[in-house]
């Protein structure tokens, strides 16, 4: 297994081997070469394979995106850093109208394989357009692969199995989970497969990207307290959303409930509450409850903890769900 590593340099050895391994892959954006990125995730690609195939952008997230496509067309797998989750507005037009559409709009002829790396979420002290969760507007168009890693192992397994995929993946790092260390490792899932990461009988917890550790500190403390048992579900996935293992586990424990930093109006917990709602519903003892950020801007960083979930509103959905 080797040394616990941090996710910011499992994706960084990912990035290496993945471009050692294939010379069309190329990486782009902005400070992405000689800086090595803002959080380091590419650092020492620049030195090792120069300006030809580590390329410092300019300040133009749509130009990115946009020559990413181009080069797609012309063989090429390029891997698109967007340098902070608000920033990928500007590229939105591309993703959604151009990226996502142009393997359907060629009949099939035309494959895109372009990988979008965003830097999401918050819990870093920052502001806005530095600590969006943007994944529900991306989830909501088809066409586009949507994955999120929680920890250093998935994070180098899956950035090197989005850059084979043959689709426009949009990838999403959870910023505030760069210094988390894992050891690296064989990965058993695929690129779109859950994965139940704590067994349980009381209650289902779905969870994905920079909640999951939060949620598994839930079931910790649930267990260490009250005696209960959560079951904890990584999704991984969110475009296309693996729901087996999620429905599997309601059936068993007959409650559920959603977690994710984005706003719960309009949130995925919404998709993923009515899905398990109609796929399980004469197993459910209560409704499926979601627990996320209110539907407001983000607010300044010393306030940020009022906004994000944590462990004490996770805590109040299970008791509010086992007392129903």
């Amino acid at each position: 297994m080797g040394e616990p590593v941090t996710l910011a340099a499992a994706l960084n050895q990912a990035l290496h081997d993945a471009m050692d391994d294939d010379p069309k892959v190329l990486v782009m954006g902005e400070d992405v070469g000689r800086l090595g990125g803002v959080f380091r995730v590419t650092e020492g690609l620049h030195a090792k394979h120069t300006d030809a195939r580590v390329i410092d952008t300019p300040l133009s997230e749509s130009g990115i995106v946009g020559a990413a496509i181009g080069l797609a067309m012309r063989g090429y797998r390029p891997v698109c850093e967007i340098q902070f989750d608000g920033f990928v507005f500007p590229a939105f037009d591309q993703i959604t109208t151009q990226l996502a559409k142009m393997h359907a709009r060629s009949d099939g002829a035309t494959r895109l394989p372009v990988t979008i790396r965003i830097p999401y979420g918050g819990g870093i002290g920052a502001v806005e357009h530095h600590s969006e969760s943007p994944e529900a507007y991306f989830a909501h168009t088809a066409g586009l692969r949507i994955v999120t890693c929680s920890h250093a192992r998935d994070g180098y397994q899956m950035l090197r199995q989005a850059i084979t995929c043959d689709d426009p993946v949009i990838f999403l790092e959870p910023k505030r989970r760069y210094w988390d260390k894992a050891e690296l490792g064989d990965v058993g899932e695929g690129l779109f497969q859950s994965r139940v990461v704590r067994a349980g009988g009381d209650v289902t917890v779905v969870c994905y990207g920079p909640m999951v550790r939060t949620c598994l500190e839930v079931a910790g403390l649930a267990h260490e307290e009250d005696g209960l048992s959560l079951e904890v579900i990584d999704l991984r996935s969110l475009s296309p959303l693996d729901l087996g293992p999620v429905f599997d586990s309601v059936a068993r424990t007959g409650r559920a409930i959603v977690v994710h930093e984005a706003p719960v109006f309009g949130g995925l917990g919404a998709e993923i509450a009515t899905r398990i709602s109609e796929k399980c519903f004469f197993s459910l003892e209560a409704p499926v409850l979601r627990v996320g950020a209110p539907h407001a801007p983000y607010p300044p960083s010393k306030l940020e903890h009022h906004y994000l979930p944590d462990v004490d509103r996770i805590l109040d959905a299970v008791d509010t769900v086992r007392g129903m």
